[in-house]
């Protein structure tokens, strides 16, 4: 059975940073590429980040180069993401996701595992 299971979300002040941590079971964690998504209240998920298997190249959405970093340990089947500088328009639900093979990059229906996501609220 696949799970991913997100940690490190929480309520932070403008401009503070967190590190969300997604831990993979049940799979060949090496072999997956490895995305981070998020949704606000009201608004459909986008994408964040995402990772190749190797970790040799990384994506972001505009709107987070520069201050996000994704990131993954395959000895611990982890994938993280540290965001910096966090602004009040990063609040959303974390959703860390899996691929086999595709490389679907920041295209959401592509990704064949979910995780159940971690609340991040950015205070003004």
């Amino acid at each position: 059975q696949v799970q991913l299971v997100e940690s490190g979300g929480g309520l932070v002040q403008a401009g503070g940073s967190l590190r969300l941590s997604c831990v993979a079971s049940g799979l060949p964690f090496s072999r997956y590429y490895m995305g981070w998504f998020r949704q606000a209240p009201g608004k459909e998920r986008e994408f964040v980040a995402s990772i190749r298997s190797s970790g040799g190249s990384t994506y972001y959405t505009d709107s987070v180069k520069g201050r996000f970093t994704i990131a993954r340990d395959n000895a611990k089947n982890t994938v993280y993401l540290q965001m910096e500088s966090l602004k009040p328009e990063d609040t959303a639900v974390y959703y860390c996701a899996a691929d086999f093979a595709r490389e679907p990059i920041s295209i959401a229906s592509l990704y064949d595992y979910w995780g159940q996501g971690t609340q991040v609220t950015v205070s003004s």
